[in-house]
């Protein structure tokens, strides 16, 4: 880890539509919606499912467990049984590298 930033995966092991969990504490859930890379906490707010294994249409993640939404940009909840936001975390792609920031939100220095 480099001042906060994780390595993910590259761009080509994430296609569209398609997210990863990535084992950090707590574990982080990577998604590409096409447009761009976001991640959020891993664990749904509702309930302990992963949300890298629910169903991602455009930036909106749906949990496999009892189909709560989220945006994934924002972490805002979109429909229940969820009432709590997710937490997000800066990405960044150097090298066709995704990298997560996961340290210190007031320090996102760039990746080395």
């Amino acid at each position: 880890m480099t001042g906060g930033w994780i390595r993910a995966c590259t761009v080509a092991e994430l296609p569209p539509g398609q997210a990863i969990a990535i084992e950090t504490e707590p574990p982080v859930a990577v998604f590409n919606t096409g447009d761009g890379f976001y991640a959020t906490d891993d664990t749904c707010t509702h309930e302990e499912s992963s949300l890298a294994e629910g169903y991602l249409d455009g930036d909106v993640i749906e949990c496999p467990f009892h189909m709560a939404t989220f945006c994934v940009r924002t972490g805002k909840v979109l429909s229940p049984p969820a009432t709590e936001p997710l937490r997000t975390f800066p990405t960044r792609v150097t090298d066709e590298e995704v990298w997560v920031h996961v340290g210190d939100p007031d320090r996102t220095d760039r990746p080395e």
